[in-house]
């Protein structure tokens, strides 16, 4: 199986199906990450962008990384930048409320909105370059590493900037308030 870096070197020399595989390999995870920061409707747009975005600039791709994928969030990234950009002021703040969905039962209603509202602001007093790295980290499952060649930066910065991000979530007031409750309530049930 041919590495992502071979697969774009391959499309520069002509072989354009060489890039349409690329495309198939990342595009749930790409389309995925996009749904996540704006929606489903406004993500089936921006994939597209995406790609064609990835396609044109790929020969800055830096093939001595085999995995593309890093490099395609950031393109994705750029596109998601220019959006928000282009949208009114009151659509750009996110909603980030869907990162803790709908599984509760109805007797985890109040704990799950309390949850919601927590991570909610918590996140959102978070620096933009920490939370862009937490979340892909932690949704986009990156390695730090990987989240900073995304995001252009060294490795070192990353890792400092995902270690102050968890850290500030776990010292909100709310967040901690909820983990001492969870905690209790597990010692609990032990």
């Amino acid at each position: 199986m041919a590495s992502d870096a071979d697969l774009i070197g391959r499309s520069l020399n002509g072989d354009v199906d060489a890039f349409v595989e690329v495309v198939d390999r990342h595009e749930a995870a790409v389309g995925s990450y996009l749904a996540r920061r704006v929606g489903r409707d406004a993500a089936e747009d921006l994939l597209g962008e995406v790609w064609v975005a990835a396609f044109e600039s790929r020969s800055s791709y830096d093939r001595s990384y085999d995995d593309a994928r890093p490099w395609l969030y950031g393109v994705a990234l750029n596109r998601l930048r220019r959006f928000w950009r282009s949208r009114p002021p009151e659509d750009l703040v996110e909603d980030v409320t869907e990162l803790a969905t709908g599984w509760d039962p109805w007797s985890a209603v109040d704990l799950g909105m309390d949850t919601r509202a927590a991570l909610q602001s918590a996140l959102m007093r978070l620096k933009p370059e920490e939370r862009e790295v937490l979340r892909l980290v932690a949704w986009e499952d990156l390695t730090a590493a990987d989240a900073a060649r995304a995001l252009g930066m060294p490795a070192g910065t990353a890792r400092r900037l995902l270690s102050q991000a968890r850290t500030a979530l776990r010292e909100a007031p709310g967040v901690s308030a909820l983990l001492k409750e969870r905690n209790s309530a597990k010692e609990k049930h032990r």
